[in-house]
């Protein structure tokens, strides 16, 4: 009885129930995902999806996110959509998005008054150059985590590598990066598949 109130492990395969996610959740989710994120608001997001919440598995959150790159408006925006229309359709994605949004308006509003007032201060000035620091810290940790959920799909880390030389070195055009290597990899993902099938089904690969 004990095993079957255990919560699922993290990472475990997406095919599992999912979790009865209320309207409710949803905000008070993604408020403190808006309200945690100074400097880079996505790690936050994956903490409060994938191992906190674990509304998304690790690989869910890999493919959602690279979804929302795709889309107009920023990824976190996006990222709350999705999650919301996936659990309360339209009315879900509607509340992710206003959790997501209310509280930081709120405190940027504030911090915008007093950045006028007291911005010219030193202290306030390094202050701003450390969290911009830590932000980038954050961004490299997410990196490094989501990598650790294609371990056991090593025939897309080339991608991976392909995209980061593209445009941190050779600083090529975003979308044209992505457009190439998102259809690259899919053709690769296809073949996988049918591949797959095809031990699986007699004349499956016909």
């Amino acid at each position: 009885m004990a095993d079957e109130n255990r919560p699922p492990a993290p990472g475990a395969a997406s095919d599992a129930v999912p979790p009865e996610v209320t309207l409710g959740a949803l905000f008070s989710g993604f408020s403190r995902v808006g309200l945690s994120g100074f400097g880079g608001v996505l790690p936050f997001a994956r903490r409060m999806l994938v191992e906190r919440q674990r509304w998304l598995s690790p690989q869910e959150f890999n493919s959602v996110l690279g979804l929302c790159q795709f889309l107009p408006g920023p990824n976190v925006v996006n990222l709350a959509v999705c999650v919301g229309s996936r659990y309360q359709g339209a009315l879900g994605a509607v509340v992710s998005v206003l959790g997501m949004l209310i509280g930081p308006f709120a405190v940027v509003l504030l911090l915008g008054l007093l950045y006028s007032l007291y911005g010219e201060l030193h202290l306030v000035q390094a202050m701003l150059r450390g969290i911009s620091a830590v932000g980038v810290g954050l961004i490299l940790a997410l990196g490094v985590r989501m990598l650790g959920a294609l371990k056991e799909k090593r025939v897309y880390l080339p991608f991976t590598v392909l995209a980061f030389v593209a445009i941190a070195v050779l600083r090529l055009p975003l979308v044209v990066v992505m457009v190439v290597l998102a259809t690259a990899s899919s053709v690769v993902a296809y073949r996988r598949v049918r591949r797959a099938m095809a031990t699986l089904v007699p004349g499956g690969d016909k």
